[in-house]
């Protein structure tokens, strides 16, 4: 397979310690919850980890595993290490990683205050919960004070662990020292208030991470590869601190390590940790940059580096000897495959939205799920397979489901014609407009692509009924999406109400003063999207409920933005009336206010548009689908996995 000179540095071998990598690739750990409960492989979590190999990965660091049955897990269906049973499933795993091409490594770690199951014992450096797990469980997040004897319990246990991942022959294990578990419980000053010689000064603060590391290198030798993941911060005013960092990355890799891999944040912050769209790409970079400085030994950049070039500039100035992969490697585990060829506009690419992997995974004690790739976690259940009698599919509406839709069925050998009455892109175009939606891009690109790859037909009409009929098609898949509700209330005919699509495709132009009703995403996000070009912005919500269905880090950026632009939000009240210079709004009491308003900008949600897959389905014999928001308005998650599904079936 032939390199792409674009991306030099990225597919130069590396070195850590003893261990030749072929690329500068790495597969960050991230929780799956594809485990079995009792902590052992699945056939699914060996499937998973295979892909990520296949794809092209210099080195797969497996997800964090709990070193002990005390007190160390941290949620469901996590792998385990914490004793000699494991061994045997981690060497499958080991092996079935390596027979495809990638050296394997497992992450160890205790979960410390960060204990996602709520339930004891929970322990830490001190008594000090960790926030959100306080407001779920109540007085039971609060963990106990590790005492000596107990953290040199676990300190042992670390290095049995290590052994353990030696043993089941993996080519490296890493310590994980970030992320608000256990060792970070330690290291920070927010969450360590001991008095005795593991806390205090910095010295103090590290020695638990330094006895670890001394155990681990007794157990497993001088020789084999250990890494250790850090926080350049956890952007707490009162956390680890970069200067920090810098000293304990000195002193362990003078204790032995052979990799410092460079994070950030911590569940609280956890905006910096699983960095939504709208937070910078590349987040962490700036430290790991620090760090590469300091020590002797590579360095590890992750966090948010999407897409090849950014990775690759990152290698070329010098500010990491490694690039840290997570999500993007959920979007598509053959990322490296495709950038090496040069073709980036095949890489489906993560967009940050954090639905599956968080909100509809793990989070919620589900295992992992991906927005844009469907397969993801049932690699071998959804393996897109040639279909057994090739059909004629017309697709109509050219958005995610509809696109997806077309791509799958013409992967598995049906000819397709997609009917799209605007341009392909549906409501992604509408999307990427905000600069925080700036990851949609991308997705779009990687669709036209494959459309245009693929040969697939594009017709720029509408399609009805006898379009359908007339086309000699064998199946037809409805994705023409939703239409904009319009709330009852008077005066919605005067020419300054206006739709929040019509904003945001540049159809209509706000005056000054903005009244947005709706306080959804797409109200949030047309209020920003005005803000941003200095116009006077306020949310009008019926509910006193705000954005508590939006996915957490998501919700945190928008709250975060909602101040720095400092847009006004009215919840519990509904729009009564539009009048000369202002709106009426009433409270559920009967008040009435009238608020000073340019323009009205109507964002109050999406009715289905299911007139013609019914009449499609009442009318022809074919074979009809219908998928995405003309089923049902939701988020782009749904309208990817329903067209990928339904083309699956066809």
């Amino acid at each position: 397979m032939a390199r792409a000179t674009a991306f030099a540095h990225l597919f130069e071998p590396g070195m850590i310690g003893n261990l030749r990598v072929k690329n500068r690739i790495i597969r960050s750990p991230q929780h799956t919850a594809l485990g079995g409960r009792d902590g052992s492989v699945t056939d699914r979590l060996l499937r998973h980890y295979e892909e990520f190999a296949r794809g092209g990965c210099g080195l797969v660091i497996v997800e964090y595993a709990y070193t002990d049955k005390k007190a160390s897990k941290a949620a469901n269906c996590q792998l385990s290490v914490a004793d000699n049973e494991c061994i045997p499933g981690l060497a499958l795993l080991a092996q079935r990683i390596k027979d495809n091409g990638a050296k394997a490594a497992l992450q160890i770690g205790h979960c410390g205050r960060q204990k996602m199951l709520g339930i004891p014992p929970l322990k830490s450096a001190s008594r000090v919960p960790w926030e959100e797990l306080l407001q779920r469980v109540g007085p039971v997040a609060v963990p106990e004070e590790l005492t000596v004897e107990e953290l040199q319990e676990i300190v042992e246990t670390h290095g049995d662990a290590a052994l353990r991942v030696q043993k089941a022959g993996f080519d490296m294990v890493e310590v994980h020292g970030a992320h608000g578990y256990l060792i970070t419980n330690f290291l920070s000053p927010r969450t360590n208030k001991r008095t005795d010689w593991f806390g205090g000064s910095l010295e103090n603060r590290m020695r638990f991470l330094v006895e670890v590391v001394k155990n681990i290198r007794a157990k497993v030798g001088p020789d084999f590869p250990l890494s250790v993941r850090l926080d350049g911060s956890e952007y707490e005013p009162d956390g680890v601190m970069i200067e920090d960092t810098i000293q304990v990355a000195r002193t362990i890799a003078s204790l032995g390590v052979n990799l410092i891999h460079m994070s950030g944040g911590n569940h609280h912050q956890i905006v910096y940790e699983v960095s939504p769209m709208g937070m910078p790409h590349g987040i962490h970079v700036w430290a790991a940059e620090a760090v590469k400085k300091a020590v002797p030994v590579p360095v590890v950049a992750s966090g948010s580096i999407t897409m090849p070039a950014l990775a690759e500039e990152i290698l070329a100035a010098g500010k990491a000897d490694f690039i840290g992969l997570a999500r993007p490697l959920l979007a598509d585990p053959y990322w490296p495959q495709k950038a090496l060829v040069g073709r980036v506009e095949d890489i489906k690419p993560c967009i940050r939205c954090n639905e599956g992997c968080r909100q509809r995974g793990p989070v919620r004690s589900n295992p992992i799920r991906c927005t844009v790739n469907v397969a993801l976690g049932k690699e071998a259940e959804l393996r897109i397979t040639p279909a057994e009698t090739r059909k004629k599919v017309a697709v109509i509406g050219g958005g995610p489901a509809g696109m997806e839709t077309a791509i799958v069925c013409v992967r598995r050998g049906h000819q397709v014609t997609i009917y799209e009455k605007r341009r392909l892109g549906g409501a992604l175009l509408e999307a990427s407009v905000l600069d925080c939606k700036e990851d949609i891009s991308p997705l779009i690109v990687h669709y036209l692509a494959q459309v245009g790859k693929l040969g697939i037909k594009v017709i720029n009409e509408a399609a009805d009924l006898e379009t359908i009929k007339s086309g000699g098609f064998d199946a037809v898949v409805v994705a023409v999406g939703g239409s904009p509700l319009r709330p009852k209330a008077a005066g919605l005919d005067r020419p300054n109400v206006v739709t929040a699509l019509e904003v945001l495709d540049g159809k209509s132009v706000p005056g000054q003063r903005v009244m947005v009703i709706g306080a959804g995403i797409v109200g949030v996000e047309v209020g920003l999207f005005l803000a941003e070009q200095g116009k006077e912005v306020a949310l009008i919500k019926r509910r006193d409920e705000f954005l508590s269905d939006v996915e957490q880090t998501n919700r945190t950026f928008y709250l975060q933005q909602l101040s720095k632009y400092n847009i006004k939000l009215y919840t519990g009240k509904r729009l009564e009336a539009v009048v000369d210079g202002s709106i009426v709004v009433v409270d559920r009491l009967g008040r009435t206010e009238s608020l000073d308003a340019d323009s009205v900008v109507l964002a109050t949600g999406f009715a289905p548009q299911t007139a013609l897959a019914e009449q499609l389905e009442r009318e022809t014999d074919l074979e009809v689908y219908a998928v995405g928001d003309c089923v049902s308005p939701r988020l782009i998650f749904d309208a990817i996995h329903e067209g990928h599904l339904a083309a699956l079936r066809i």
